[in-house]
């Protein structure tokens, strides 16, 4: 078990340490590197090559590592040790996406201002400043969200400095590929999983050149939010993934639009086939849009076109999953729940619901009739009986319940609203997720937040917490602990 660190002494400030003095950082929402050749920048010998980093301020970083390649719509090839330095100084570009005009209408672009590349198989290495190869820190590595078709691992969002300094944890960030070019093949010419493949490959590469970083290879946490839970609870089961992590955070995964999704990936794949393999990023973008309209007409599901596809590699077909579940539970820990308002994300952009929202009396009808039953459907029961499923077989594992800040905006513990707390930045400093608190009290209620899901990294329990939001239950029992 990896000793955490002690409390910060004001959670409130050592996080914001000379942020506006950062060139770009209100832009981009992190720091600007300097030169890769500056005597200060972190170096680490690693299995894959020399890697040059930065210094941003508490922390070393070391960005853009390139962990794969593969041309379109082929699986990801490890890549080779590099004899000459890797300069690793500038943020993985997103995979090439459309527009997320529901997200953008949220909290603005989910990818900020990266650029777009097909050449995309980054990871993102954050560790605390100065720490020495031997600190055998506990790894957690992230996996974005984005419902398999939008957001990059260094989006601006996603930004771990505060998780990383203040707990000294090592944080890796994977970029993966995404819709069309990711999570649609059909299986025979086109592999149907290549997203999932991708995210493999990199925690292979974590297992690797961690212990370089001064991470532990053997205490490696992955951890999702929406469509990154619902990867990281099918990585537990996929082949070619067992003994590359420890333990899994499951934020919020859709369990509940996962099940006879079949005759949907069917229907986009043959109206993504009039798709030249050579064509370009702006028709591949066009056609993703033209897919996912196609299946509006599955209904909910509809609502999540692209994802991961049972019975093509790396996963079991879909009447094996439980099995395969309850045998993945002795080999890895588990923390798996959801929000309580998860659907107050969606109904927040219907404007006559928006406005009952904001009315006291009229809002309980909303919450009533649409946001808590479809938040249960949709994600509540699907942790539970994930939770309970993994106990009887033999795992360790606990649920909780996120609800920071109801009662104070529309909404409050909606879909995504514990990212700030966990990745708190510039970035989501103007958005409704933390409409009103303080950004002192985001933080600080935050830091609690960001403890207990760095002690579980660690090993240790975790338990309830009112300022953060956090309420825990024993996976067989309704009781909060």
């Amino acid at each position: 078990m990896t000793e955490r660190p002690p409390a910060p002494v004001n959670p409130g400030s050592a996080p914001q340490d000379d942020d506006a003095a950062v060139p770009g950082h209100a832009v981009s929402g992190r720091s600007t590197p300097p030169p890769s050749d500056a005597p200060t920048a972190p170096r680490w010998d690693a299995p894959c090559g020399r890697i040059i980093g930065w210094r941003d301020g508490p922390v070393d970083r070391a960005t853009g590592i390139r962990y794969a390649s593969a041309g379109r719509f082929e699986r990801p090839r490890p890549v080779a040790a590099s004899s000459a330095e890797l300069h690793a100084t500038e943020p993985a570009p997103a995979c090439p996406q459309p527009p997320m005009p529901f997200l953008d209408d949220v909290v603005g672009s989910n990818i900020g201002e990266l650029p777009q590349d097909e050449d995309c198989l980054r990871v993102s290495v954050t560790v605390p400043a100065n720490t020495p190869p031997d600190a055998g820190l506990p790894v957690m590595v992230w996996i974005h969200g984005g419902s398999y078709a939008s957001g990059a691992g260094d989006a601006p969002f996603y930004d771990p400095r505060v998780l990383v300094s203040e707990q000294r944890v090592i944080v890796v960030n994977v970029t993966y590929r995404l819709g069309l070019l990711g999570f649609l093949g059909d299986g025979a010419d086109i592999p149907a999983n290549l997203g999932l493949l991708d995210m493999i490959t990199a925690l292979r590469w974590t297992r690797e050149n961690i212990a370089a970083f001064g991470g532990d290879p053997a205490n490696v946490t992955a951890f999702g939010q929406s469509a990154g839970g619902d990867a990281v609870a099918h990585l537990m089961i996929a082949d070619g993934a067992r003994g590359l992590f420890r333990r899994a955070v499951i934020q919020s995964a859709p369990f509940g639009l996962l099940a006879g999704r079949a005759t949907m990936s069917e229907l986009m794949a043959t109206t993504a086939s009039a798709l030249a393999r050579d064509a370009s990023l702006d028709d591949i973008r066009t056609m993703q849009q033209r897919v996912a309209k196609a299946a509006t007409r599955f209904g909910l599901k509809g609502q999540m076109p692209f994802g991961l596809q049972y019975g093509h590699d790396p996963l079991p077909p879909e009447s094996e999953l439980d099995r395969h579940w309850c045998e993945a539970a002795p080999h890895v820990e588990v923390l798996v729940g959801n929000t309580t308002r998860e659907a107050a994300l969606f109904t927040a952009r219907i404007p006559p619901l928006l406005r009952r929202m904001n009315h006291p009396r009229k809002s309980r009808g909303v919450e009533r009739i649409l946001i808590s039953p479809f938040t249960q459907r949709l994600y509540g029961r699907g942790a539970r009986r994930f939770a309970q499923r993994h106990v009887r077989s033999g795992g360790t594992g606990a649920r909780y319940e996120f609800s920071w800040g109801v009662g104070r905006s529309p909404i409050a513990a909606a879909h995504i609203s514990e990212l700030p707390l966990l990745f708190p930045g510039p970035a989501w400093e103007r958005t409704p997720m933390v409409e009103g608190h303080t950004w002192a009290d985001v933080l600080a209620d935050g830091a609690r937040l960001r403890r207990a899901w760095a002690d579980f990294a660690r090993g240790e329990p975790v338990t309830s917490d009112s300022r953060a939001g956090l309420r825990m239950f024993p996976p067989d029992t309704g009781r909060a602990v």
